[in-house]
């Protein structure tokens, strides 16, 4: 019994993969690393990580590339503190 449930934990721990990190490094690396991260959120969590991606440049009314300034923004967080973060400036 004691075997049983070792192995089941060693199985769990074994299929457990760490979050996606955003990379804000290039346009290129932050789509294909956002698209991954958006992938590890429950579904309920993904209208507000896109929101949050999208909505971030707007912040700023004399910002000249949005999209760079999401992309420094959100450089090196994980999809959970996208929307941590959104759930902060009240995006639900």
């Amino acid at each position: 019994m004691r075997f049983a449930a070792v192995l089941a934990l060693a199985f769990l721990v074994a299929c457990s993969k760490p979050p996606t990190i955003i990379d804000g490094s290039n346009a290129q690396a932050f789509a294909e690393t956002t698209e991954k991260a958006r992938r590890d959120l429950p579904i309920k969590d993904r209208l507000a990580f896109d929101t949050a991606i999208r909505t971030i440049g707007g912040r700023r009314y004399a910002d000249k590339d949005p999209d760079a300034t999401a992309r420094q923004y959100f450089h090196g967080m994980t999809a959970t503190e996208v929307v941590a973060e959104a759930h902060a400036r009240g995006i639900e």
